[in-house]
């Protein structure tokens, strides 16, 4: 084969219309540069090759693209030759389904879980405050109507607390504390407190002990132990304490020392809820009571000793101003770690409260945890201070 058989290359630089026509032995055009459009065609501009990154896989290897806003992927179109070819798609093509832009006069809300919460009190309050009021109008009414009517519930209010506590550790803790010999030895023991004092008090709780190991007898000897312990400790728990409310309503101004010993024990819960709940930042004891702080805790103790100075200069035989700063200050720390005290014990069940009872409270237990423990603080101080009565 010579150099003008079909398929050898047309001479260098002939690509474009010529005085003398094509020559001779030069090869067929392509479908895209047919021989009666030779005469049309123009010569192609010389572009460096520029390599593209992410190109095109299907295309030819050395081949190069060439994009940006002089060179964009669309067909080459002249004045004189109106074809197309194939091409890619062209350059900054919009998509389908654009994501709608944000608007820049609307500022970004913020998620529900970045709302700023409210205080929360965790209680019905208007509950709360309805179901104190009538407890305490109950409580005053029989204070200073008839001793031995308020004795009766104060009485009530053990029997049904030591049932709340049972209950409780029998559900939780598979604790089986006798509640019978409790209730009675319970209710006893307040009895025994109004009537022969600190004496009575003592012989009605070493009574009510036996009567639980006695009783817990009747039922096999597994979990003897655990039940016993649990019921001695509900017995000194809940009624042997309520005994000191009883004993202070034996003096002369009985009913007087009891009011001035709920109004404080009030006073400090109120002052530490009020206070912890408005500037509460540091925990007091946050794997006991992770609700209570140090700035509550402050709030007890000032609301609670300007209360003492009133309550023992104005209601209390004898007693002085100076002397009601003390107590109402041991008030405080007898109030705030008797709440403690429940709180560890109804952490160890499980528990929020120990009943429902009292709707926005709990149960009875829930209302007590604070005075059982003040109460023989209360009591010891003023036989102190102004003696027995």
């Amino acid at each position: 084969m010579n150099d003008s058989s079909w398929g050898a290359p047309p001479q260098a630089g002939y690509w474009g219309p010529s005085d003398q026509g094509p020559l001779q032995g030069a090869a067929p055009a392509g479908p895209a540069y047919d021989a009666h459009n030779a005469q049309q065609t123009r010569p192609m501009p010389i572009v460096p090759d520029v390599p593209e990154h992410g190109g095109d896989q299907d295309g030819d290897q050395g081949a190069a693209r060439l994009s940006g806003p002089l060179f964009r992927d669309e067909p080459f179109r002249d004045d004189t030759h109106r074809g197309e070819t194939p091409s890619a798609q062209p350059y900054a093509a919009v998509p389908q389904n654009p994501e709608p832009m944000p608007d820049a006069q609307q500022p970004p809300q913020p998620s529900p879980q970045q709302q700023p919460q409210k205080k929360s009190a965790g209680r019905d309050l208007g509950s709360a405050i309805g179901v104190g009021v009538g407890l305490g109008v109950v409580i005053i009414a029989s204070l200073f109507v008839v001793k031995a009517v308020f004795v009766g519930v104060v009485a009530t209010a053990v029997v049904v607390g030591l049932w709340e506590l049972t209950s409780r550790l029998q559900e939780r803790k598979d604790i089986k504390a006798p509640l019978v010999p409790l209730a009675i030895g319970g209710a006893a023991m307040v009895v025994a407190g109004y009537v022969r004092g600190a004496e009575g008090a003592w012989v009605a709780m070493a009574l009510t002990a036996l009567a639980v190991l006695v009783w817990r007898m009747t039922e096999p000897p597994e979990g003897y132990l655990k039940d016993v312990t649990a019921g001695l400790f509900a017995a000194f728990y809940v009624p042997f304490l309520a005994t000191f409310v009883a004993m202070m309503l034996m003096a002369d101004d009985g009913a007087w020392r009891v009011l001035v010993f709920l109004i404080l024990t009030v006073v400090s819960d109120t002052g530490a809820y009020a206070v912890g709940w408005r500037f509460g930042r540091t925990k007091l004891a946050p794997r006991i009571s992770p609700g209570k702080t140090r700035e509550g805790l402050l709030g007890a103790v000032a609301f609670s000793m300007v209360a003492g100075a009133l309550c023992m200069q104005f209601l209390i035989d004898d007693g002085t101003w100076w002397q009601g700063l003390l107590l109402g200050l041991a008030v405080a720390v007898s109030a705030t770690l008797g709440d403690l005290g429940e709180s560890m014990i109804k952490r160890d069940l499980g528990i929020k409260d120990m009943g429902t009872l009292l709707p926005g409270h709990g149960g009875i237990m829930d209302r007590l945890d604070s005075l059982l423990p003040t109460a023989p603080v209360v009591w010891m101080l003023l036989v102190i201070f102004v003696g027995s009565g």
